[in-house]
Formats: structure tokens, C-alpha cells, sequence
């Protein structure tokens, strides 16, 4: 009887879990703000805390976990509607390099050394500081940035050429085996698909790891007994 009830408090917490964070929106790891976060383990700690206590049962999970999902629910539409509510809750950006100048205040105010906002930059394909002429803090803890126009990359428009957009490309044969939903998505058949991989040095399906194609680039295929690796048009 124990493990049933064990087992259908993981199943309604499970459940209960889910449809509050539909309820709240997607999010990425990244663009968690601390409340996030803190909600996070809360609705966690609630059915862990449930799971080996007798004395809870199924409903008062449920019961839990919706008068929690109600308070959050509010909150955030509360942080929606008023700015300085959204700000004391999840926080605000935070300017820390303004037209190549330190902001000092705001980098002891985030607890933020020197050699850890390195890393941060490092982790975004900036090596030093000189390249930097504005960076932001973001709620969430990931940093923007915006580098010097000499640092900037190269673009087609920066060199006046007229670049052209490549098409989307679709994975024809995953591990020796024909996705055919996508190749009946893409309007080709198998007989195609079979005669272009023979063009490209690959009769045999089975020796076919990867094989993917677009409408600019044509076929790019890695095999399993060779390296070889063909680009090539096909109309």
C-alpha cells in the first residue's frame, strides 16, 4: 500500500509540476531570473518533502502545488503590469561598461571580480577587454555586449557583395537509414535519394552515417569506413 501511494503521489505531483510550468511560460536555462530559480526549488522541495511523509496524501500535493502556482501566477502578472515590482522581484540590467568606461558602483554591486567577467567575456568569443565598448548584465545573469566597430566581424554589406541566403538544409539519412518523412517533405523519392548517393561514392546505404542536403549546397555526407566528405550541387 506504501509504494502505491509513493508511487501515485510522484505521478499527481508529476503532473501537478508540469501544468504550472506550462502555466508560466517557457524559459530557457538562461533566461532564469533568482526568482525563477527560487520557485523552482520550491515546487520541487514541495513533492520531495510529500513523497515519504504518511501523513500526506495525493490531494494535499495537489493542494500544495496550486496554491503555490497561483501565488507565482499572480506575481507574475503583477511584475508585468508594474515595473517597480518587476525590478525588486527578478532584478534589472545592469550597465557595466559604458562607451569603453568601467562602472565600478555597478560591479561591486553585482559581486562581480575581474577575472570572472574575463570568463564571461572569454565564453562569448571576446579574449580582451579592449575589444568591449558597451556590456550589460542581464537579470538572468548572462552578459551582452556590444564590441568597437573595428572588432566587429566582417559582413557582406560591409563589403558591399550581394550575399545570398542559403537554403534550409534537411537530413536525408541518419546512422545508414532513410528519414522518409522528410524526404516525402521535401518532394523526393527514395530512387533519387538511392541514384544521388551512388553519384556522391556511396552505392551502398549501410556505409552512410550522415547525409544531408539543400536546394543551395546540395549533399554533404560523412560515411562510416571512409572521411570523405562531398559538397556538391544537385539539381
Amino acid at each position: 500500500m506504501m509504494y502505491i501511494e509513493i508511487a501515485s503521489k510522484l505521478f499527481f505531483g508529476l503532473i501537478a509540476l508540469l501544468l504550472i510550468t506550462r502555466i508560466l511560460g517557457k524559459k530557457e536555462m538562461s533566461q532564469l531570473t533568482p526568482f525563477d530559480f527560487i520557485y523552482s526549488i520550491v515546487l520541487g522541495g514541495i513533492l520531495e518533502e510529500s513523497i515519504y511523509d504518511d501523513k500526506v496524501n495525493p490531494l494535499h500535493v495537489w493542494f500544495a502545488v496550486a496554491v503555490w502556482g497561483i501565488m507565482l501566477y499572480i506575481i507574475e502578472k503583477t511584475t508585468q503590469r508594474n515595473d517597480k515590482i518587476r525590478k525588486l522581484l527578478k532584478g534589472e540590467t545592469s550597465i557595466l561598461i559604458q562607451d569603453g568606461e568601467f562602472n565600478i558602483d555597478e560591479l561591486n554591486k553585482n559581486h562581480l571580480e575581474m577575472e570572472q567577467l574575463r570568463v564571461m567575456l572569454r565564453q562569448q568569443g571576446v579574449f580582451s577587454l579592449s575589444e568591449v565598448c558597451d556590456l550589460f548584465l542581464e537579470p538572468g545573469g548572462t552578459i551582452s555586449l556590444k564590441k568597437y566597430a573595428k572588432y566587429k566581424e566582417v559582413t557582406p554589406d560591409m563589403l558591399n557583395l550581394q550575399a545570398k541566403n542559403e537554403s534550409v538544409n534537411f537530413l536525408f539519412v541518419d546512422e545508414g537509414k532513410i528519414n522518409e518523412g522528410i524526404l516525402e517533405y521535401v518532394g523526393k523519392s527514395k530512387q533519387w535519394l538511392y541514384d544521388s548517393l551512388a553519384e556522391e561514392g556511396y552505392p551502398n546505404l549501410k556505409e552512410v552515417l550522415y547525409a544531408e542536403w539543400s536546394e543551395t549546397n546540395g549533399f554533404y555526407i560523412k560515411g562510416y569506413s571512409k572521411s570523405k566528405e562531398n559538397i556538391k550541387k544537385v539539381n
